[in-house]
């Protein structure tokens, strides 16, 4: 199971109800960060999430109100014991900013850190799910990401059973979509496994409209997005490099998304984001507004 945590979803500055983006993935043994805005670290506290579980940090840009998190969750980390090696990827520029942050600071104690900076196309995969990015259009370099799981291969123990095969260790060929040898019998995984598709989640955060946009969120399960704008400040949205509701709710339904949270919401509409919501309802039905600490699972 995927599940997905908003640790912030405001705008360029914190409110009373919200702290700036973050967004938090975990995915078995995986905790994977997109962006870490000012006040990061004391979320996880607030919800009683441990910073420790992060793997991945995905920096889509760096705007001061998507990274000013980074100093104080590496302290964090290392006053926590964190044992892991942190990767953290990002644009073009994200091994001189983060030389900088580490640098500037008089740590306490440091923890183990890559830096990897990041084109498009696939960047990390293992069995399990793959990470990509796609090049969007901003102040500053900028990336979307999708996380992909891959196939999956639900295995029937109760068939396996019954013609007298028992657990073992050759079972993880079949949930990779392999066949299995057991005692010199070749066991078909088309015989006794039920494939079922992964599922994706796709992140925009911070772009004026472009076509990597319907190219990163392609068939997502749930796309999270940006909306700092309605359609009556279009220009005002095109002139500084965001969305409108009505121009992510377009994507979301020509790229065939199943699900669309909007966040990152302009403060011009505090107290009164119900409109913003209602414009990409008008076009994709299936829309709904980020808070922090709403939890989403898929």
């Amino acid at each position: 199971m995927i599940n997905i945590t908003f640790l912030g979803t405001s705008h360029a500055v914190p409110t009373k109800e919200k702290n700036q983006t973050s967004i938090l993935v975990r995915y078995g043994s995986q905790g994977i960060l997109v962006d870490c805005g000012e006040g990061t670290q004391r979320q996880f506290k607030i919800i009683g999430l441990s910073p420790t579980k992060i793997t991945k940090i995905l920096i889509t840009h760096w705007h001061g109100d998507h990274i000013l998190g980074l100093p104080g969750l590496l302290q964090t980390l290392a006053l926590g014991n964190y044992s892991k090696v942190l990767e953290i990827y990002g644009p073009r520029g994200t091994k001189e900013f983060m030389g900088r942050i580490l640098n500037m600071f008089i740590f306490r104690e440091k923890i183990k850190v890559n830096v990897h900076e990041v084109s498009e196309g696939i960047f990390f995969e293992n069995r399990d799910f793959y990470l990509e990015a796609k090049k969007m259009k901003h102040k500053a370099p900028c990336l979307a990401y999708s996380f992909v799981e891959k196939k999956k291969f639900k295995i029937d123990m109760t068939k396996l059973k019954k013609v007298g095969f028992k657990e073992g260790p050759w079972l993880k060929a079949l949930q990779e979509g392999k066949d299995a040898k057991v005692d010199g019998k070749v066991i078909s995984f088309k015989k006794y496994t039920k494939e079922s598709e992964g599922k994706k989640i796709s992140f925009i955060l911070d772009t004026a409209i472009n076509e990597n946009c319907l190219e990163i969120a392609k068939n997502a399960d749930l796309l999270i997005s940006e909306a700092c704008f309605l359609k009556s400040e279009e220009a005002l949205a095109e002139e500084r490099d965001h969305l409108t509701a009505e121009q992510i709710a377009l994507v979301a339904k020509k790229a065939k998304v199943k699900k669309l949270i909007l966040t990152h919401i302009s403060q011009r509409y505090d107290r009164r984001e119900k409109i913003v919501l209602d414009e990409a309802k008008k076009i994709f039905k299936n829309s709904e507004l980020a808070k922090d600490f709403m939890k989403v699972s898929l």
